[in-house]
């Protein structure tokens, strides 16, 4: 007989995140502890990762509805989580606090060479949004600690202005020393996305994620066909859950890249459905974490280093906040890994 239990907690940044969708500050995340009553010292932790005005479950019934979930945790072990589609987050918080209980909660849920501390997964660095100061800081930073891959979000300044700085980055960084990933969040106009793509393609850039607003397929696959860009889908795959609906969307849009979050597509499961639909068509794809904890980034990065992908992963945020859970978790230059001499510190969760 399974218990489980519920701990909210507020991650705060270190410095104010700013992206298209405005500047983060804060986020929620929501913890679920899973035990046999036999045996509760020995128990699996799920990250439950909401971020304001994006995630799909980030409305006023969540807290009712992840509260039912803990009271009747015993409906859920070993079930299919498509009745909770709509609480992608939760399903991914089940998922991982399952994986931790069965492999005996040591939030080692997928054992490997990186577990063990061997291997790492390689990672982009992430540039938030601001000022051409605070920007150019975060660039010298990555490119100083190591980092041949940053991922600049765009889209909240003036497009010339953004132009100017992208431009002022290509005279200090060749494409062969620095590759070039944009995070648009969809804050092109689609009437205007292809010219601004064309004006950005003479800066030799990697991909863009997510040009235009999720929900314009037709407009989407269009410019993807025109576009002198690679363009990597985002916020597309959120509420698309049936494995043939997932492999639509990609046939339709034919994208160059996807991106998987699996806080917000429903988890691992789901996220190896849309892997298996990409591969299917030449569609290549990276992992990239949600702005979850450690907890959550742990369970990413373990899943994702089993993937073997020769691409940068987006697991860099563990960094972030002044109040994560100290865990093995540890990034060096542009790698991430698990150093097994450090221990996980659970007190700041229950």
């Amino acid at each position: 007989m399974l218990q489980s239990s519920i701990f909210k907690h507020k991650l705060k940044f270190k410095i104010p995140g700013g992206t298209s969708r405005g500047v983060l500050t804060k986020k929620r995340s929501w913890f679920i502890k899973v035990y046999d009553v036999k045996n509760p010292t020995i128990f699996g932790l799920g990250e439950c990762s909401i971020i304001k005005g994006l995630s799909p479950d980030d409305r006023p019934d969540f807290e009712s509805v992840i509260k039912n979930v803990s009271n009747n945790i015993n409906d859920y072990f070993e079930a299919d989580l498509s009745a909770l589609n709509e609480f992608p987050s939760i399903q991914f918080g089940l998922e991982t606090a399952f994986l931790d209980l069965t492999n005996s909660g040591k939030r080692i849920l997928f054992p490997s060479s990186f577990t063990s501390g061997e291997l790492s997964v390689r990672i982009n660095g992430l540039i938030w949004m601001g000022n051409k100061d605070f920007m150019n800081r975060q660039i010298v930073e990555k490119n100083s600690d190591g980092y041949t891959s940053i991922k600049l979000k765009i889209g909240a300044l003036n497009f010339k202005d953004e132009v100017e700085f992208i431009q002022s980055i290509r005279k200090k960084y060749s494409p062969e020393l620095l590759e070039l990933r944009l995070d648009a969040n969809g804050a092109f106009e689609s009437d205007e996305a292809l010219e601004k793509l064309k004006i950005l393609s003479s800066f030799s850039i990697h991909s863009i994620e997510q040009p235009i607003k999720a929900g314009q397929n037709q407009e989407m696959a269009e410019l993807c066909q025109k576009s002198p860009i690679p363009i990597a889908l985002d916020e597309e795959l959120i509420n698309v859950n049936e494995d043939e609906e997932k492999r639509i969307l990609l046939r339709t849009i034919r994208p160059k890249y996807i991106i998987l979050k699996p806080s917000l597509i429903g988890g691992f499961k789901s996220a190896q459905e849309w892997i298996n639909a990409a591969e299917e068509l030449e569609i290549n794809w990276w992992v990239t974490s949600a702005l979850e904890s450690n907890i959550g980034l742990n369970a990413i990065a373990q899943w994702t280093h089993t993937l073997n992908s020769p691409l940068p992963q987006g697991l860099g945020t563990g960094g972030l906040f002044t109040n994560n859970i100290p865990s093995p978790l540890e990034v060096k230059g542009e790698y991430i890994s698990y150093n097994t001499n450090r221990n996980w510190d659970l007190s700041r969760i229950f």
